[in-house]
Protein backbone atom coordinates (compact mmCIF):
# COMPACT_ATOMS: atom_id res chain seq x y z
CA UNK A 1 0.00 0.00 0.00
CA UNK A 2 1.24 3.44 -0.82
CA UNK A 3 0.08 6.81 0.39
CA UNK A 4 -1.12 8.53 -2.72
CA UNK A 5 -2.94 11.81 -3.19
CA UNK A 6 -6.58 11.74 -2.22
CA UNK A 7 -9.03 13.75 -4.31
CA UNK A 8 -10.49 16.87 -2.80
CA UNK A 9 -13.01 15.96 -0.08
CA UNK A 10 -12.24 12.24 -0.37
CA UNK A 11 -12.91 10.56 2.96
CA UNK A 12 -13.00 13.89 4.77
CA UNK A 13 -15.98 12.64 6.74
CA UNK A 14 -13.94 9.68 7.91
CA UNK A 15 -10.81 11.61 8.76
CA UNK A 16 -12.52 14.35 10.72
CA UNK A 17 -15.68 12.96 12.31
CA UNK A 18 -17.83 15.61 13.94
CA UNK A 19 -18.28 15.35 17.68
CA UNK A 20 -15.98 12.50 18.66
CA UNK A 21 -17.62 10.13 21.12
CA UNK A 22 -16.63 6.84 22.73
CA UNK A 23 -13.14 5.57 21.93
CA UNK A 24 -12.63 8.28 19.30
CA UNK A 25 -12.79 10.89 22.07
CA UNK A 26 -10.16 9.13 24.21
CA UNK A 27 -6.39 8.83 24.05
CA UNK A 28 -4.38 5.62 23.77
CA UNK A 29 -3.61 5.36 27.48
CA UNK A 30 -7.32 5.26 28.27
CA UNK A 31 -8.63 3.28 25.29
CA UNK A 32 -5.98 0.55 25.43
CA UNK A 33 -7.25 -0.61 28.82
CA UNK A 34 -9.74 -2.65 26.76
CA UNK A 35 -7.76 -5.75 25.66
CA UNK A 36 -9.93 -6.31 22.58
CA UNK A 37 -9.41 -2.76 21.42
CA UNK A 38 -5.68 -3.01 22.03
CA UNK A 39 -5.50 -6.22 19.98
CA UNK A 40 -7.40 -4.55 17.13
CA UNK A 41 -5.03 -1.57 17.08
CA UNK A 42 -1.97 -3.84 17.11
CA UNK A 43 -3.43 -5.68 14.12
CA UNK A 44 -4.17 -2.42 12.34
CA UNK A 45 -0.68 -1.02 12.91
CA UNK A 46 0.86 -4.34 11.87
CA UNK A 47 -1.14 -4.37 8.64
CA UNK A 48 -0.22 -0.77 7.87
CA UNK A 49 3.44 -1.33 8.69
CA UNK A 50 3.77 -4.25 6.32
CA UNK A 51 1.80 -2.35 3.70
CA UNK A 52 4.26 0.54 3.88
CA UNK A 53 7.25 -1.81 3.75
CA UNK A 54 5.77 -3.54 0.70
CA UNK A 55 5.12 -0.14 -0.92
CA UNK A 56 8.76 0.81 -0.37
CA UNK A 57 9.92 -2.41 -2.00
CA UNK A 58 7.58 -2.03 -4.94
CA UNK A 59 8.41 1.60 -5.65
CA UNK A 60 12.10 0.74 -5.60
CA UNK A 61 11.38 -2.07 -8.06
CA UNK A 62 9.19 0.15 -10.26
CA UNK A 63 12.05 2.64 -10.49
CA UNK A 64 13.84 0.10 -12.70
CA UNK A 65 11.09 0.56 -15.31
CA UNK A 66 11.37 4.36 -15.29
CA UNK A 67 12.05 5.73 -18.79
CA UNK A 68 14.33 8.57 -17.63
CA UNK A 69 16.86 9.18 -14.90
CA UNK A 70 14.69 11.98 -13.49
CA UNK A 71 11.72 9.60 -13.22
CA UNK A 72 13.90 7.01 -11.52
CA UNK A 73 15.07 9.58 -8.97
CA UNK A 74 11.49 10.71 -8.30
CA UNK A 75 10.35 7.17 -7.54
CA UNK A 76 13.37 6.61 -5.33
CA UNK A 77 12.38 9.69 -3.31
CA UNK A 78 8.84 8.37 -2.92
CA UNK A 79 10.14 4.96 -1.86
CA UNK A 80 12.17 6.69 0.84
CA UNK A 81 9.02 8.42 2.12
CA UNK A 82 7.21 5.08 2.33
CA UNK A 83 10.08 3.61 4.34
CA UNK A 84 9.88 6.54 6.73
CA UNK A 85 6.18 5.78 7.23
CA UNK A 86 7.09 2.16 7.94
CA UNK A 87 9.63 3.26 10.53
CA UNK A 88 7.03 5.37 12.35
CA UNK A 89 4.63 2.44 12.57
CA UNK A 90 7.38 0.03 13.60
CA UNK A 91 8.56 2.40 16.31
CA UNK A 92 5.01 2.90 17.59
CA UNK A 93 4.47 -0.84 17.90
CA UNK A 94 7.68 -1.13 19.89
CA UNK A 95 6.68 1.86 22.02
CA UNK A 96 3.45 0.16 23.12
CA UNK A 97 5.29 -3.05 23.96
CA UNK A 98 4.63 -5.07 20.81
CA UNK A 99 7.17 -6.88 18.64
CA UNK A 100 6.82 -5.27 15.18
CA UNK A 101 7.67 -8.36 13.14
CA UNK A 102 5.11 -10.45 15.01
CA UNK A 103 2.48 -7.76 14.46
CA UNK A 104 3.19 -7.66 10.71
CA UNK A 105 3.51 -11.39 10.07
CA UNK A 106 -0.24 -12.22 9.88
CA UNK A 107 -0.66 -9.82 6.95
CA UNK A 108 2.25 -10.86 4.77
CA UNK A 109 0.30 -13.45 2.77
CA UNK A 110 -2.60 -11.09 1.98
CA UNK A 111 -0.37 -8.22 0.87
CA UNK A 112 2.03 -10.41 -1.08
CA UNK A 113 -0.91 -12.12 -2.76
CA UNK A 114 -2.34 -8.76 -3.80
CA UNK A 115 0.95 -7.59 -5.27
CA UNK A 116 1.45 -10.91 -7.06
CA UNK A 117 -2.03 -10.69 -8.61
CA UNK A 118 -1.50 -7.07 -9.66
CA UNK A 119 2.10 -7.03 -10.87
CA UNK A 120 2.32 -4.24 -13.50
CA UNK A 121 3.60 -5.15 -16.95
CA UNK A 122 5.07 -1.73 -17.63
CA UNK A 123 5.88 1.70 -16.23
CA UNK A 124 2.41 3.18 -16.77
CA UNK A 125 0.60 0.27 -15.14
CA UNK A 126 2.87 0.68 -12.13
CA UNK A 127 1.94 4.35 -11.82
CA UNK A 128 -1.77 3.60 -12.10
CA UNK A 129 -1.48 0.88 -9.48
CA UNK A 130 0.17 3.20 -6.98
CA UNK A 131 -2.26 6.05 -7.61
CA UNK A 132 -5.55 4.20 -8.05
CA UNK A 133 -5.16 0.71 -6.63
CA UNK A 134 -3.28 1.39 -3.44
CA UNK A 135 -5.27 4.54 -2.75
CA UNK A 136 -8.41 2.43 -2.33
CA UNK A 137 -6.75 0.64 0.58
CA UNK A 138 -5.62 4.00 1.97
CA UNK A 139 -9.19 5.30 1.84
CA UNK A 140 -10.38 2.20 3.68
CA UNK A 141 -7.85 2.75 6.47
CA UNK A 142 -8.83 6.42 6.71
CA UNK A 143 -12.39 5.28 7.32
CA UNK A 144 -11.20 2.97 10.09
CA UNK A 145 -9.07 5.76 11.59
CA UNK A 146 -12.20 7.78 12.37
CA UNK A 147 -13.12 5.10 14.94
CA UNK A 148 -9.75 5.06 16.72
CA UNK A 149 -8.41 6.79 19.81
CA UNK A 150 -6.90 10.21 19.18
CA UNK A 151 -3.25 9.12 19.38
CA UNK A 152 -3.64 6.17 17.03
CA UNK A 153 -5.86 8.14 14.67
CA UNK A 154 -3.23 10.87 14.31
CA UNK A 155 -0.51 8.34 13.51
CA UNK A 156 -2.60 6.43 10.98
CA UNK A 157 -3.64 9.58 9.13
CA UNK A 158 -0.02 10.80 9.11
CA UNK A 159 1.35 7.63 7.51
CA UNK A 160 -1.45 7.69 4.92
CA UNK A 161 -0.48 11.23 3.94
CA UNK A 162 0.63 12.08 0.41
CA UNK A 163 4.14 11.09 -0.70
CA UNK A 164 3.86 13.07 -3.92
CA UNK A 165 3.10 10.01 -6.03
CA UNK A 166 -0.38 11.20 -6.97
CA UNK A 167 0.56 14.34 -8.85
CA UNK A 168 3.52 12.58 -10.46
CA UNK A 169 1.33 9.70 -11.69
CA UNK A 170 -1.34 12.03 -13.07
CA UNK A 171 1.22 14.05 -15.01
CA UNK A 172 2.92 11.02 -16.56
CA UNK A 173 -0.24 9.04 -17.36
CA UNK A 174 -2.06 11.99 -18.94
CA UNK A 175 1.00 12.77 -21.05
CA UNK A 176 1.12 9.17 -22.26
CA UNK A 177 -2.59 9.22 -23.17
CA UNK A 178 -2.16 12.52 -25.02
CA UNK A 179 0.67 10.95 -27.01
CA UNK A 180 -1.30 7.77 -27.76
CA UNK A 181 -5.02 7.77 -26.87
CA UNK A 182 -5.17 3.98 -27.21
CA UNK A 183 -3.21 3.74 -23.98
CA UNK A 184 -6.22 5.11 -22.10
CA UNK A 185 -8.43 2.11 -22.82
CA UNK A 186 -5.83 -0.37 -21.64
CA UNK A 187 -5.12 1.56 -18.46
CA UNK A 188 -8.84 2.01 -17.70
CA UNK A 189 -9.33 -1.77 -17.78
CA UNK A 190 -6.27 -2.20 -15.58
CA UNK A 191 -7.59 0.32 -13.06
CA UNK A 192 -10.96 -1.45 -12.86
CA UNK A 193 -9.20 -4.71 -12.11
CA UNK A 194 -7.11 -3.00 -9.45
CA UNK A 195 -10.22 -1.69 -7.72
CA UNK A 196 -11.71 -5.16 -7.40
CA UNK A 197 -8.46 -6.67 -6.16
CA UNK A 198 -7.83 -3.85 -3.68
CA UNK A 199 -11.29 -4.12 -2.13
CA UNK A 200 -10.95 -7.89 -1.88
CA UNK A 201 -7.54 -7.53 -0.25
CA UNK A 202 -8.86 -5.07 2.34
CA UNK A 203 -11.71 -7.42 3.16
CA UNK A 204 -9.32 -10.37 3.53
CA UNK A 205 -7.09 -8.43 5.90
CA UNK A 206 -10.04 -7.67 8.16
CA UNK A 207 -11.82 -11.02 7.88
CA UNK A 208 -8.73 -13.00 8.87
CA UNK A 209 -8.31 -11.14 12.16
CA UNK A 210 -11.07 -11.44 14.75
CA UNK A 211 -10.08 -8.30 16.67
CA UNK A 212 -10.16 -6.12 13.57
CA UNK A 213 -13.45 -7.48 12.27
CA UNK A 214 -15.06 -7.12 15.70
CA UNK A 215 -13.93 -3.51 15.90
CA UNK A 216 -15.36 -2.68 12.49
CA UNK A 217 -18.80 -4.15 13.11
CA UNK A 218 -19.27 -2.46 16.45
CA UNK A 219 -18.12 -4.93 19.06
CA UNK A 220 -15.08 -2.80 19.90
CA UNK A 221 -14.65 0.97 19.70
CA UNK A 222 -17.20 2.92 17.65
CA UNK A 223 -17.76 0.34 14.94
CA UNK A 224 -19.79 0.65 11.75
CA UNK A 225 -23.37 -0.54 11.48
CA UNK A 226 -24.60 -1.97 8.18
CA UNK A 227 -25.87 1.39 6.92
CA UNK A 228 -22.51 3.00 7.66
CA UNK A 229 -20.68 0.20 5.84
CA UNK A 230 -22.70 1.01 2.74
CA UNK A 231 -21.92 4.71 3.05
CA UNK A 232 -18.23 3.93 3.59
CA UNK A 233 -17.97 1.95 0.36
CA UNK A 234 -19.91 4.66 -1.47
CA UNK A 235 -17.30 7.21 -0.34
CA UNK A 236 -14.46 4.91 -1.39
CA UNK A 237 -16.05 4.37 -4.80
CA UNK A 238 -16.59 8.11 -5.25
CA UNK A 239 -12.94 8.81 -4.45
CA UNK A 240 -11.90 6.12 -6.95
CA UNK A 241 -14.04 7.74 -9.66
CA UNK A 242 -12.39 11.11 -8.99
CA UNK A 243 -8.92 9.60 -9.28
CA UNK A 244 -9.83 7.95 -12.56
CA UNK A 245 -11.06 11.30 -13.89
CA UNK A 246 -7.83 12.97 -12.77
CA UNK A 247 -5.90 10.43 -14.84
CA UNK A 248 -8.16 10.96 -17.84
CA UNK A 249 -9.56 7.42 -17.60
CA UNK A 250 -13.15 6.21 -17.72
CA UNK A 251 -14.30 4.65 -14.44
Amino acid sequence: MTSSDKPENASDTAATPAGHTGVAARDWASASADPQYRAAVVDLLGALAYGELAAFERLAEDAKLAPTLADKAELAKMASAEFHHFERLRDRLAEIGEEPTSAMEPFVAAYDGFHKQTAPSDWLEGLVKAYVGDSIASDFYREVAARLDSDTRSLVLAVLDDTGHGGFAVEKVRAAIDADPRVGGRLALWARRLMGEALSQSQRVVADRDALSTMLVGGVADGFDLAEVGKMFSRITEAHTKRMAALGLAA
